[in-house]
This record gives C-alpha cells, sequence and structure tokens, in this order.
C-alpha cells in the first residue's frame, strides 16, 4: 500500500467546490465518459467491494467514479480492477480497491470534512476522498510519487486535493485543525503531531502494529485525548522518516515465523483468528479441527469469488534456502474457479527488495471432497531474490468447502 512522508514541499492543488459531494469537474466528467474500462470497474465495485460488505452509498458511488486504471502504471492496467494490491515503483504500492473503499467508509468523511491523508502513494485514495469531502490534504515522503501524484491529480481534475512531498509523521500543521486524519502507511505508535492536529471530535484511522503485523485502529479524539477501537487485521508498508526511525521491533529476515497456524488465537474474540489480514469468507470452525479448538473453514458458493487468509513477513533468500510445510486439509465439494488459478491450496507468493512479486509455489489443489481430514507436507525452496514473502490459504476462487488446521513452516538455512 501506498508509500510515505519526506522533506521536501511540492504541489499544490487546491480551490475548494463548495459542496464537492460526488460533483464531477467537466475533466472528470469526461474521463469517466471516454473511459473503456468503466464496465470492469463496476462489477468490481458490485462483486469485490459492495458484495464484501461496504453499505455506504456515497463512498460505493466514489469507487465507481475514480478511473482506478490512470493511478497505476500501463503495464499494471490489465490488473487495474482486480481486488489486489499492484506495485507503483520506489517499494510502494497502490491499496486493493476494497481496502480504499473499508477505510474510507470507516473514517466516515461528510462534505464539508478537511481532511489529512499520509501517504499520497499513487492519489488513488485521496481521488476517492476527493469525491466525499471539502478539502484533501495529502503527504508522500517519496519525491517521485509525491511528484507524479500531483500532476495526475490535476490532469484529472481533482481541484479541492492540495498535495506536498514530505515526512507524514509531522503532519500539515498550517492547515490543521482536521476533522478526518487517514494514514495509509504502519507506524509502530500514532506520531504525536497527528494527535495534535486531529479536531475534537475527529476521527483517526490508522494501521498500527510491527512490520507484518498489523491492526487498523480507528480513534476519536475526547478532550484532547484518543479513544480507540481495534478492528481488522491488515498490511501496509512502514511508515518512513522518523516513524520508522523510531521504531522498537524490527523484522528479522533470518528467522522467519508463521504465526497461529492453527488458528487458535482470537484475542478480541470477533471471529476472525488473530495474525491473518485480508481475511475473506473465512471463519473459525469449533466442531471440525485436529488440534486444539478451532480449525479455518473457507466457504464459498460463487465461481470466483475471493475465500482466503493471508499472512507476511521478511525472509532473506540469500541465508534462508527452503521451507518445510506441514498442514492438515478437509474438502467438502470443493470445485475449481473459472480461471486456471482458481485452486483450493496454500501458495506462497515471493517479493524482491522492490517488492515486486516474481514467483509462486503451492501446496494442493485439494478437489473434491475428503471424508476425513488429511495431511500434506512439501518442501519449498526459497529463492535467491526473495526479501519478502506472503502466505495465502484458502479456496481462491473456487467453490465448496475447505478446512484447514495446523499449518507448521520450519525453515531452513542455505
Amino acid at each position: 500500500m501506498p508509500g510515505r512522508n519526506a522533506f521536501r514541499t511540492a504541489v499544490v492543488v487546491a480551490s475548494l467546490s463548495a459542496t464537492a459531494v460526488l460533483c464531477l469537474t467537466d475533466q472528470q466528467a469526461f474521463s469517466q465518459k471516454s473511459d473503456p474500462l468503466r464496465d470492469k470497474r463496476l462489477k468490481m465495485v458490485t462483486t469485490c467491494i459492495e458484495r464484501e460488505g461496504i453499505t455506504n452509498q456515497r463512498v460505493l458511488a466514489a469507487m465507481r467514479q475514480v478511473p482506478r486504471h490512470e493511478f497505476v502504471d500501463a503495464k499494471e492496467r490489465k490488473d487495474a480492477y482486480v481486488d489486489t494490491a499492484l506495485p507503483i515503483g520506489h517499494k510502494q504500492t497502490i491499496s486493493p480497491p476494497f481496502v480504499v473503499a473499508y477505510m474510507t467508509e470507516t473514517i466516515d468523511p461528510q462534505v464539508d470534512d478537511k481532511v489529512l491523508e499520509i501517504g499520497t502513494g499513487s492519489g488513488y485514495q485521496a481521488a476517492v476522498l476527493s469525491n466525499l469531502c471539502k478539502e484533501v490534504y495529502s503527504i508522500e515522503i517519496v519525491e517521485p510519487l509525491g511528484k507524479q501524484a500531483a500532476e495526475r491529480l490535476k490532469r484529472l481534475g481533482y481541484t479541492n486535493v492540495t498535495t506536498k512531498v514530505g515526512d507524514g509523521y509531522l503532519g500539515w500543521e498550517e492547515h490543521a485543525p482536521f476533522d478526518k486524519i487517514i494514514v495509509t502507511c504502519s507506524p509502530e505508535k500514532v506520531p504525536q503531531p497527528l494527535i495534535d492536529q486531529l479536531k475534537d471530535g475527529g476521527r483517526l484511522l490508522v494501521p498500527l502494529g510491527e512490520r507484518y503485523q498489523q491492526v487498523f485502529h480507528l480513534f476519536e479524539k475526547k478532550e484532547g485525548k484518543l479513544v480507540g477501537t481495534k478492528l481488522i487485521s491488515t498490511l501496509f508498508v512502514p511508515m518512513t522518516g522518523k516513524s520508522e526511525d523510531q521504531r522498537q521491533v524490527k523484522p528479522d529476515p533470518l528467522n522467519p515465523k508463521l504465526l497461529n497456524g492453527g488458528f487458535e488465537e482470537d484475542e478480541d474474540q470477533d471471529g476472525k483468528p488473530d495474525h491473518w489480514h485480508y481475511q475473506r469468507l473465512m471463519t473459525v470452525d469449533d466442531k471440525e479441527f485436529t488440534d486444539g479448538k478451532f480449525s479455518a473453514l473457507f466457504e464459498s458458493d460463487t465461481p470466483g469469488r475471493i475465500s482466503q487468509a493471508l499472512q507476511a513477513m521478511a525472509v532473506d533468500g540469500t541465508k534462508v534456502g527452503s521451507i518445510l510445510v506441514e498442514l492438515d486439509y478437509k474438502t467438502a465439494g470443493t470445485v475449481p474457479g473459472k480461471e486456471g488459478f482458481e485452486m483450493p491450496a496454500l501458495v506462497i507468493h515471493f517479493y524482491d527488495e522492490n517488492r515486486k512479486g516474481f514467483q509462486t509455489e503451492s501446496i494442493g489443489p485439494w478437489l473434491g471432497t475428503s471424508i476425513d481430514w488429511r495431511s500434506t507436507s512439501k518442501t519449498i525452496t526459497i529463492p535467491n531474490r526473495a526479501r519478502e514473502m506472503i502466505v495465502r490459504i484458502g479456496l481462491n476462487g473456487a467453490t465448496g468447502k475447505l478446512w484447514v488446521d495446523g499449518i507448521k513452516m520450519s525453515f531452513r538455512p542455505r
């Protein structure tokens, strides 16, 4: 998800439109009418956002209007309306559309709001907010990204968005206070300047935690203090700059670990196992399990619909040579989806030092019906280029039921 912060001021794009709720400029309207990918965007909103639980009609309308393909590199446009993060260069990514919609709905932007975004990235989140509130101020630490986003937002007619290149940790004091603050990168703790710049009664949404273990927190400021609620697990790039300098817990790529492979840990008892992010059509089952009291159940009757859980970690492929993966599984009527990759399986995605995916390995597929639980294992070689990996478990677009329990990963040195 998008990159963040730095020290030079760049671009101003701003001017208020009095009641800028879902009102497009002539330039934006032209862009929408001449957009050959509009049908794909509308389908994405229906199948990947609205069907997955986003109900705010203003947010849904904004997601239908903003042309995501304009905010990704040309070579990534074929996947612009797939619900996935995409690389935008400089070790940064554009967030999946569902995540953008979820964050937007959570802060509940109002017509007269002034919103601060930390982490402009490609400008996509700012563009969505532009249609929902009066003013958007957005800060990006990566200078080339910040300049590109400013030019893009101007070209597309988002005239109520003002951007600059700078360290988002520091906020934007001259335009404070803000009604809402949305942070699209992950600090370990909430930066004090952001607390100071949030209006009393305002909302702040931020993914907090360790580099690969983060949870969305929604805060409201009451009498000068933040009152917070933990939401769902997530994964964002780190907030760099001063925030990263202060990080206490750093990833250890020489000793990667999979957490909660038995799906037993659920601190908030919300039915969503801890440490697994981007959970879709997944529940914990207390009737079918091989170890402990629970297993993960993935269930879908719609081909192509996402049913999964993800977990990421750092790994240095020059030092760590292989993984022994072990797990138990059980199936009921699992059938492949429409695409060749839509299979019930455990998939490992490897990423290089620039956070670009370059190789996948899998265990499975597990098709049909198995009356009893089955155990499986596989040794996977870690590529030398690997610096990060994401584990994805689930139906992955297939249909039926898949239970998984007792995932263990043993990492071996090269």
